[in-house]
């Protein structure tokens, strides 16, 4: 059991009752009999029919289902008889994945990924999908098929990307966490925007089968209201699969132990400018600044420095591979779907860009709805137009990146930087109509931060520190060193009990019920 207190609950539920517990608590009820899985599960439900028709965070439910298996046999796992949503580009056998996209708005997936069979087995009860932009490519969340997900704290605004369905759900009380994936900020960019913890993992860290090209950038994991949810999931779902590509080193001791432990004193490097040299918002600046001064005041050295990087290339460098990868996840998608719809068509006539804009214009016809949305032909074209040697040699450059700042950071445990250029956007700013040039650049004003833990495959976090006069989340980011979890849960918790968040909630969940 971890460290931390869980007092009694007595259900049926009361107003708010449900709130002032996140995963381990509940797990932790469930284990001693205080609650039953049935129990949590039907206020999941009632939390999410309460609020969902204002953030449309949750896309497909599998409520009947659910409740079948709270009421069986559950796996005796970390998180037993807790409630769960599963991001809407993870494959679970029998259920419907859209990927977010209008072309796939009836596939059924005929297999789990692992991490998708990792959490299952840990007890959790899945509840339906979350909302996630097409193929989870961009920091908003605003898909065609689904619709916007609006921000807890202001519909108005975005809940971020990839993972907006996920923490729109955390952040307005549906459940105390939600699967999430990061390829770019993923997990850390809607984190930033709900007032949420985000951890992504190393790379390797967690298993990625069945394998896609987006695997040297992508991780799965969650975001949570608590870091010792992250901690624990984080244990739920390490290791990499034998003939894994990529590998992380296994922890000393598990993860949600770990960050019970004192960091000690941190050497930590803080920015608030881009590579390029830009200023990030009054509002992000004033986020990192405060955090750099309550550091100190934790006996941290906190250091004013970054590392020096070419721009110019490091972006042209993460959009081939960040297009390459799109473009290999699509056609490999499109195969398995258009095989299903049409015997006749084979793989070879997959690779033929004109097949595949044949069967997105049939596809169109059929449901009214245009297949697939501008910004992802556009990043695929983008990737048609270059050969596999700028492939490789992208990688070279991301690798060489890599090197820098591995160098940069031997004098430094973590680095601590915004999670975004601004406070959390509007819905509807973002106009992926503009052309891939023009989308590039406002996403590179927008998203400058994140991508780097990526492509270097460090782990990272978004930790809640500010919210604006507007009452608007703002999360800041710390990037730690290969393999190194357990140093950025250590600082996280010691974070969370420093500047306490997990009571601080929109009035849109308080309010709910």
């Amino acid at each position: 059991m971890d460290p931390a207190p869980a007092g009694r609950i007595i259900f049926p539920l009361v107003k708010n009752e449900y709130l002032s517990l996140d995963a381990t608590a509940m797990a932790e009820l469930v284990a001693k009999d205080e609650v039953k899985p049935i129990e949590l599960v039907d206020e999941a439900i009632s939390h999410i029919e309460a609020t969902n028709p204002q953030v449309n965070a949750v896309v497909w439910r599998e409520y009947e289902n659910a409740r079948d298996k709270a009421r069986g046999d559950i796996p005796d796992g970390l998180f037993r008889g807790v409630p769960y949503l599963l991001k809407d580009l993870a494959l679970q056998k029998g259920a419907i994945c859209t990927f977010g996209s209008v072309f796939f708005r009836d596939f059924e997936s005929g297999m789990s990924s692992a991490a998708v069979d990792r959490m299952l087995a840990s007890g959790l009860i899945s509840l339906g999908r979350t909302n996630s932009p097409e193929f989870g490519l961009l920091p908003t969340t605003e898909p065609v098929l689904h619709g916007s997900t609006n921000n807890p704290w202001s519909l108005e605004h975005s809940a971020g990307g990839s993972s907006g369905g996920a923490a729109a759900a955390v952040a307005s009380g549906m459940i105390p966490m939600a699967h999430a994936t990061d390829g770019g900020g993923s997990i850390r960019i809607p984190a930033s925007n709900n007032g949420l913890f985000g951890l992504k993992p190393t790379r390797g860290r967690t298993p990625r089968f069945p394998p896609v090209a987006s695997d040297y950038i992508s991780v799965d994991l969650c975001v949570s209201r608590s870091v010792r949810d992250s901690a624990r999931m984080l244990d739920v779902i390490s290791g990499a699969l034998p003939g894994a590509m990529y590998w992380a080193p296994d922890p000393d001791v598990p993860f949600r132990e770990a960050a019970y432990t004192d960091p000690g004193s941190l050497r930590i490097a803080f920015s608030t400018v881009d590579l390029r040299g830009r200023a990030a918002h009054p509002d992000n600046v004033h986020a990192v600044e405060t955090t750099a001064r309550l550091l100190e005041e934790l006996g941290h050295v906190v250091v004013e420095e970054q590392p020096r990087l070419d721009a110019d290339r490091l972006s042209d460098a993460f959009r081939i591979l960040w297009s390459a990868a799109t473009a290999g996840s699509f056609e490999l998608i499109l195969e398995s779907i258009s095989q299903k719809r049409s015997g006749r068509l084979a793989r070879s006539a997959l690779g033929d860009w004109r097949t595949m804009k044949v069967l997105a214009k049939l596809d169109e016809r059929k449901s009214g709805l245009e297949a697939f949305e501008p910004f992802t032909w556009d990043l695929v074209a983008h990737a048609r137009n270059h050969s596999a040697v700028d492939l490789m040699i992208a990688l070279d450059t991301l690798q060489y990146v890599s090197h820098e700042i591995s160098a940069f950071t031997t004098d430094f445990d973590l680095m601590l930087w915004p999670v975004l250029a601004t406070p959390p956007i509007r819905n509807g700013e973002i106009d992926q109509a503009a052309g891939l040039d023009s989308m590039w650049e406002q996403l590179e004003k927008y998203v400058p931060y994140t991508p780097v833990a990526n492509f270097t495959g460090r782990p990272a976090m978004s930790v809640p520190m500010h919210w604006t006069s507007q009452n608007l989340p703002i999360g800041v980011q710390f990037v730690g060193k290969f393999g190194q979890e357990a140093m950025l849960l250590q600082l996280a918790h010691q974070l969370e009990s420093a500047r306490p968040w997990f009571d601080r909630m929109p009035a849109l969940a308080t309010e709910a019920r």
